[in-house]
């Protein structure tokens, strides 16, 4: 339906009589029913999003050979990651895997895409790139900023370097890659433990006065973070901030800069069953690091942050905790920290595993500093997850509204959600006029692969 306004697309899917349209407007899938906060439904309004239909973004095959390295035959469209500006122009970059590199495409508020070809920002077909980052700014050739994890190898046992390309002229060419990790060590892997890690242990995030912010973990454990000042053409060395040998390994970075441009990361670590989520403040220069705090202690495996901070400084954190370390009893929760708190408030369960896990949270937050939060479901915790989770603080109550399936994501017949190469991604982007954008792959063996874009908007406030 490219041809057809935004406005008309979303009223064919409203009145339409299929199942997701329906789901759209009246299905509550899964009601907030435990966890350490519970959220009291008389307190709110549902959360109404009016979503488009889905738009395809890119098809493949459906072919993954063993891993041979860098010579392995994958055929597939995987990775993708999403950033929606205030014009509400749409930026997704994802992995052409069958080519090995990163590709670009931008689209329009209307749903056309800017480019007749997608633009290939790694230009590395020689060696895999995926799980990108992408930030785009505004205007009518905005800019845009790429982060990935590239498999080189540079003489660890681990293949990952991180690499940055940006573009001014809106995404039609891209910088040179530069790479910020340069290190042998496995940049970009997120350990769990010496067999098990998530590739795509890495965050990119944009200050207000326009300074970049990379962060990523190294196989081996350490935590490491650089700055750019001058649009990301260079990066100071690299400043590590958790992981040192004695510590558990980190993993799962996220960043987010407060109005004040004060620097909030968090992360995960691995090699632990009652792992907790870390946090650390910095200044600006990266120069004063703060000590870690570990934050929302608790029995179980708390892993995947995900970080946002309100125009207030209020910081809101989104993680998902295991009661035993495994993925069956795997819950969503948000917690919140104001700037004067001396600790974070709640959690609040978003999403609990009665109707199968949740893990792998995204965030972001709406003009009005509401949080929405976007998740992975394993209907199947033995399979991969299919279908995201969604839902949003509703009204001035601040209390989570029931949690939906976004229509479309869990169409049967399309296989499993990606990535297959680790679940830390950038799936959730919103702007100051409440549209919200949301990507997904699907892999379905021996047959095909697609990356799809779901936009929609939030119904206003009452």
């Amino acid at each position: 339906m490219t041809g057809v306004s935004r406005e008309n697309r979303r009223l064919v899917l409203l009145v339409a009589g299929s199942v997701a349209g329906i789901v759209l407007i009246a299905a509550v899938v899964t009601l907030l029913t435990a966890g350490p906060e519970r959220a009291d439904p008389r307190t709110y309004d549902p959360v109404v999003v009016a979503w488009e239909e889905p738009i395809e973004v890119a098809t493949g095959e459906g072919h993954r050979g063993p891993w041979r390295m860098n010579d392995s035959d994958f055929r597939y469209v995987d990775d993708p990651a999403v950033a929606l500006n205030d014009q509400g122009e749409v930026a997704i970059v994802w992995a052409d895997q069958a080519r090995q590199d990163l590709y670009f495409q931008r689209y329009a508020d209307d749903g056309r895409p800017r480019f007749s070809d997608p633009v290939n920002v790694s230009r590395s077909g020689d060696t895999f790139s995926w799980l990108p980052r992408v930030i785009m700014a505004a205007g009518d050739e905005p800019e845009v900023f790429v982060l990935w994890q590239e498999i080189i190898f540079a003489g660890g046992s681990h293949g990952g370097e991180i690499l940055f390309a940006a573009s001014d002229d809106g995404g039609r060419s891209f910088s040179e890659p530069i790479n910020l990790s340069r290190s042998p060590a496995g940049a970009g892997k997120g350990r769990i433990d010496r067999r098990r890690w998530h590739n795509g242990s890495l965050d990119l995030v944009r200050g207000p006065d326009g300074d970049l912010y990379a962060a990523w973990t190294e196989y081996e454990g350490r935590l490491r973070i650089t700055r750019s000042t001058d649009g990301g053409q260079t990066f100071r060395e690299p400043v590590t901030v958790a992981g040192e040998d004695g510590e558990p390994p980190a993993r799962a970075p996220a960043l987010a800069v407060d109005p004040g441009g004060e620097v909030h990361l968090a992360w995960a670590v691995g090699e632990r069953q009652d792992a907790d989520i870390h946090y650390m403040r910095m200044a600006a220069d990266l120069d004063s690091l703060r000590a870690a705090e570990t934050i929302l202690s608790g029995p179980g495996r708390a892993d995947a942050p995900a970080l946002a901070v309100g125009s207030d400084g209020m910081l809101f954190l989104a993680y998902a905790e295991s009661g035993d370390g495994s993925l069956a009893d795997t819950a969503v929760l948000l917690a919140r920290r104001g700037l004067d708190d001396g600790a974070f408030r709640g959690p609040q369960t978003v999403a609990d595993p009665s109707t199968g896990a949740a893990h792998f949270p995204a965030l972001a937050l709406t003009a009005d500093d509401r949080a929405c939060i976007l998740w992975e479901r394993f209907p199947d915790p033995e399979e991969r997850s299919v279908g995201l989770g969604f839902s949003c603080l509703a009204g001035h109550a601040q209390a989570l509204a029931p949690s939906t399936i976004i229509p479309g994501t869990d169409e049967p017949g399309l296989g499993f959600n990606g990535s297959q190469q680790g679940l830390l991604m950038q799936k959730l982007a919103l702007n100051a006029q409440d549209d919200v954008a949301v990507v997904n792959s699907r892999f379905l063996a021996g047959d095909s692969s697609r990356v799809r874009l779901f936009r929609g908007r939030l119904a206003p406030v009452p």
